[in-house]
């Protein structure tokens, strides 16, 4: 029996133990990841020893602030961006704008507007017009080739989806006053490991190229579910989002995980990641054997 999808994605090893599959060999879109990533695996075999020591997180906090292009002291990292918008969310509060949005943002009825950008699930870009107070910009450097577009306000990220490293947990807060929200972590927030290869990640960081080379996949998942009469969303992001209900349920037996939108207020929906070539592949296989009587071929040309 398929389970139920989680409320943030990220479904693959459940579906994997409930179907009996080898978790290696399930293609989890369900997970907005960057597929062009460095493998992250054999760059932490290399710092393994840093799990002898109890972490410093304060250089690689520098180097990343230096990266972002702001002020050491206004930079907190953070135990992934789920810590990075806890933090923010207990020491200020406030609301969404419209529904939906990313489900870790706070619904309160007052306090600061909180906006995702690229929008989740949408995965629109905000207008230059548009105001918030929290920025949480997790996929904004997939979807622009910048770490950040360095608006007033609090900016909310996560390096999680930048380095295809979930298990890693590394996120952070830009922000006037960033002690008082550092404060709120506990002593050691940042494991070693994570703290010993944020840095050799950072030099391996090409934005630019892999934006271009997410662009050019989500153009051609764009056209792959066309074929097969899936209709998606305009998107900048690292993945689509499409009405077509009950494709999770098909595809998961063939070892494909996308994401339910149900907990965006969405049933009918799903966020589809941009994966590489050969996901590319194996999903365009994966739709012919689950919507087998779907058009195919129309909508080729409109891929890169």
């Amino acid at each position: 029996m398929i389970p139920p999808a989680g409320r943030h994605g990220g479904d693959g090893p459940a579906v994997a133990r409930a179907l009996g599959l080898d978790p290696a060999n399930v293609l989890d879109l369900s997970a907005s990841l960057n597929p062009a990533a460095p493998d992250v695996a054999l760059l932490a075999s290399r710092h393994v020893g840093s799990l002898r020591h109890y972490p410093d997180h304060r250089d690689a906090s520098r180097r990343l602030a230096a990266a972002i292009g702001v002020a050491a002291d206004r930079l907190v990292l953070t135990n992934g961006g789920s810590e990075a918008i806890a933090l923010v969310a207990a020491e200020m509060g406030g609301h969404v704008r419209a529904e939906p949005e990313f489900a870790l943002h706070p619904r309160g009825e007052q306090g600061p507007e909180w906006r995702s950008d690229p929008h989740n699930p949408t995965g629109r870009l905000a207008d230059s017009s548009e105001h918030a107070d929290v920025w949480d910009e997790a996929f904004y450097p997939l979807a622009t080739g910048r770490w950040s577009a360095h608006r007033p306000g609090v900016v909310v990220g996560s390096l999680t989806k930048v380095f295809a490293c979930p298990g890693l947990r590394m996120g952070y807060i830009v922000a006037d006053r960033a002690e008082r929200l550092a404060r709120r972590q506990p002593h050691w927030p940042i494991n070693a490991l994570a703290v010993a290869l944020l840095p050799e990640l950072l030099d391996l960081a090409d934005l630019v190229g892999w934006s271009a080379a997410i662009a050019k996949g989500r153009a051609a998942l764009v056209a792959i579910l066309a074929d097969h009469g899936i209709e998606s969303e305009p998107s900048d992001a690292a993945w689509v989002l499409a009405r077509a209900p009950g494709l999770r349920d098909q595809l998961a037996p063939l070892g494909i995980v996308v994401r339910d939108c149900a907990s965006f207020g969405l049933p009918d929906h799903v966020r589809i990641a941009v994966p590489d070539e050969a996901g590319l592949a194996r999903l365009d296989t994966a739709l012919h054997r689950a919507i087998p009587d779907a058009p195919v071929g129309a909508n080729r040309e409109a891929a890169p």
